[in-house]
């Protein structure tokens, strides 16, 4: 199961081990709902390779602002503590497996 990001929490999540895919979203957005399944699979598929993170825009908006989301649903891929890559809109889990492999 996916963490969930929080504007206190955030920081600490980006400072673990392992690299971090965050999920940007909301209740109301209905792509955002679409991806929410595929992100639910790949966060218990790479289990201990991975931190999967879910970061509501609604209750998060200092880091939503932080990193400039201007659209839902957004993923953000860290690793080391740095931003390395993002997706914009609804991506295919294909896209999403191949953009964290470069990761771990």
């Amino acid at each position: 199961m996916a963490k969930i990001a929080t504007n206190s929490n955030f920081q600490e999540i980006l400072s673990g081990e392992l690299p971090v895919l965050v999920d940007f979203w909301a209740t109301w957005c209905g792509p955002c709902r679409a991806l929410s399944p595929t992100v639910d699979e790949i966060a218990e598929e790479y289990a201990g390779k991975v931190e999967v993170v879910k970061c509501n825009v609604d209750d998060a908006d200092q880091i939503a602002m932080q990193y400039r989301i201007m659209s839902i649903p957004t993923l953000l891929y860290f690793k080391g503590g740095q931003l390395v890559d993002r997706t914009v809109g609804l991506v295919d889990k294909d896209d999403i497996v191949a953009r964290l492999s470069k990761l771990i």
